[in-house]
């Protein structure tokens, strides 16, 4: 074995920080706000302090709220992962899916339908990802409050520059993409 080689052997835990694996990293530094908040205890464990309870309070424009029902409304992503990135939470603070109400589990499977159709019409896009991260450990950023998410894709949106350059591109402001997307979401009956 080389010398070379033989560095990357991992003998023991003690001696095996530092040393070179397979993975890739992706550094997200700016979510580092939702941890240190979560250790603070605030925006993510209360009512009170939490962004998904503040932002009803708001106007659709400072919120980036793009529709309201009655029990569950949708916004904007602040951080997305691609343009249109939108999130349906309950107006109750809830954690989990589990403990929704079936009205809040219906109206926001109803807003993420009509969420999907109005990004088709206003963004041309060919599919989603849709989820909820349950729970910190799940990767909830904000574990406190459901949430779920809807990304819409494009065929084209795995392109060179977020794998060579590891940046993700986003080719519209925040207000313009929810102005496009609340223009867009039908009028209530």
């Amino acid at each position: 074995m080389t010398d070379e080689q033989d560095r990357l052997v991992i003998r023991d835990a003690a001696t095996g920080a530092a040393v070179p694996d397979a993975f890739q990293r992706l550094w997200n530094p700016h979510r580092m706000a939702y941890i240190d908040a979560g250790r603070e205890g605030t925006g993510r464990g209360h009512a009170d302090d939490c962004p998904f309870c503040e932002a009803p309070r708001k106007s659709d424009e400072d919120a980036l709220i793009v529709a309201r029902g009655e029990h569950a409304y949708v916004l904007l992503n602040l951080f997305p992962y691609n343009n249109g990135h939108l999130l349906v939470c309950p107006y109750r603070h809830v954690p989990l899916y589990d403990e929704a109400t079936p009205d809040e589990l219906r109206e926001m499977g109803e807003l993420t339908q009509i969420a999907m159709r109005v990004l088709r019409a206003v963004s041309h896009c060919d599919g989603f990802n849709i989820g909820m991260n349950q729970g910190e450990v799940a990767g909830a950023g904000i574990a406190a409050h459901l949430h779920q998410h809807i990304v819409p894709r494009w065929q084209s949106d795995a392109n060179f520059f977020p794998i060579i350059a590891r940046t993700k591109s986003m080719s519209q402001m925040l207000g313009d993409t929810r102005r496009l997307v609340a223009e867009g979401w039908p009028a209530a009956d």
